[in-house]
């Protein structure tokens, strides 16, 4: 793609659309050597833990392995952020996705409780803090990229489409736990077949480190290594110095944006088989059909962002997050026919973590950029992400409704979030992404 400037062309060249799937279909790959993990959760859960362990508790410990995740998004992120702003960002950009691959492939390959103890969980436990350390650098710097060369008018459209790239590996894992449940039984999975998606990981690594190899440098940091000499402090330290009003604002846009993806991907799955007892197979189904409208709300979203302004659409979307989820919570407590399209609904409605990076791009300056996305969003990801699945589905059992609850709140932070920040940062988040020194 070409460099951001009010006079280039409206519509999108084919290097455009080149560079869009690329980067689109690399950070699917990549996320789902993160996500795959929680289909699996339940199966995880019996063969890396005691058996004699309440089933409850091996549930809650298994997640909170996989939440462990989150919490070292922020080591990772700050990190390869830190060179991202100064070496480039394709290279950070493709240094993440090995560093994903490479434990998903290892879990494929690790022994279970049974043969090796607790070494078991305590060796699942670090590929988890491996893998958080590697997407928590995959998301800031991909946002960054695809933004950095999106043409005119098109940055919300070009994170739509990166948001649906980024969801379509949690489609990839659903549709994969649905394949396997299939065409194995439940003693075969316990027994083998949990390892196939875990050492497919590895090789959709090697495809996504292939895939990137294909992108070119953005053109907002070519145009910024040529004058580098002018900066010469750390960008963390500039974000943290100069630019601390942003963090606040960029932050609650994270949880909100977590909220979306904790309830539709990583909670609904579990609930539906522990709290409503469907089928393992019928919810991993149901849950790529939300994936798939939720890829598609993405890219709606992204164009709404575009015509109306980010900040607007973050103010839409957060008031459309909670009846959307309210919308599946109904059909599931009343066991409706229409499970499938309010699964549907839910995934339109959650919009929110199309547009979110929209704002997010436009809140730092581009010598500083991926470190202050970075910090803010891996930063409240973390915290968000590690604590509320656990909450959540440890209060479940109150009632049924604590996810739409839970949403009401988070659309109300996303709206007040927009009226507050959104009027005075409105020209900036949607002017072209160049240097502001």
């Amino acid at each position: 793609m070409t460099a951001n400037t009010r006079s280039r062309p409206v519509r999108l060249a084919l290097d455009d659309h080149k560079t869009l799937g690329l980067a689109a279909l690399g950070g699917a790959l990549e996320i789902y050597d993160f996500i795959i993990f929680v289909f699996f959760a339940l199966t995880l859960s019996k063969l890396f833990f005691p058996p004699e362990m309440p089933e409850w508790l091996r549930l809650l410990q298994s997640f909170g392995i996989f939440v462990t995740g989150y919490l070292a998004r922020p080591l990772g992120g700050i990190f390869m952020a830190h060179f991202a702003d100064r070496l480039g960002r394709k290279r950070v950009f493709s240094l993440s996705i090995l560093l994903m691959a490479l434990p998903c492939l290892l879990i494929g390959l690790m022994p279970t409780y049974a043969q090796i103890g607790y070494l078991a969980p305590l060796a699942l436990l670090a590929m988890r803090i491996l893998q958080g350390a590697a997407v928590g650098g995959e998301v800031p710097s991909a946002w960054v990229f695809v933004a950095e060369h999106a043409p005119a008018g098109h940055r919300g459209y070009a994170l739509g489409v990166l948001q649906a790239g980024l969801t379509f590996g949690y489609l990839l894992g659903a549709l994969t736990a649905t394949l396997l449940s299939r065409l194995f039984s439940p003693a075969e999975i316990l027994d083998y077949a949990w390892r196939i998606p875990f050492l497919l990981g590895g090789v959709f690594g090697v495809v996504g480190v292939w895939l990137r190899r294909w992108l070119n440098e953005t053109p907002v940091f070519i145009a910024l290594r040529d004058r580098r000499e002018a900066v010469a402090e750390f960008p963390l330290r500039a974000v943290l110095r100069a630019h601390r009003h942003r963090l606040l604002p960029a932050a609650l846009l994270t949880c909100v944006l977590t909220s979306a993806v904790v309830v539709l991907v990583v909670v609904t799955p579990t609930v539906m088989q522990q709290r409503f007892g469907l089928p393992a197979e019928r919810a991993f189904r149901l849950s790529a059909l939300g994936i798939v409208f939720l890829n598609i709300g993405c890219v709606i979203a992204g164009h709404i962002a575009d015509r109306i302004g980010a900040w607007r659409a973050v103010a839409l979307y957060s008031l459309l997050l909670a009846p959307g989820v309210a919308v599946l919570y109904a059909s599931l407590i009343a066991e409706s026919a229409w499970l499938g399209i309010a699964y549907a609904v839910a995934g339109l409605a959650c919009g929110v973590v199309g547009v979110v990076p929209s704002v997010m791009v436009g809140l730092f300056p581009a010598e500083m950029r991926v470190s202050g996305i970075s910090f803010t969003y891996n930063i409240a990801y973390a915290l968000w992400a590690s604590t509320t699945p656990l909450a959540l589905i440890a209060l479940m059992p109150w009632s049924p409704w604590v996810c739409v609850g839970y949403c009401v709140v988070m659309g109300a932070v996303g709206l007040l979030t927009a009226l507050v920040y959104g009027r005075q940062g409105a020209a900036a988040t949607d002017a072209p992404l160049v240097s502001l020194h």
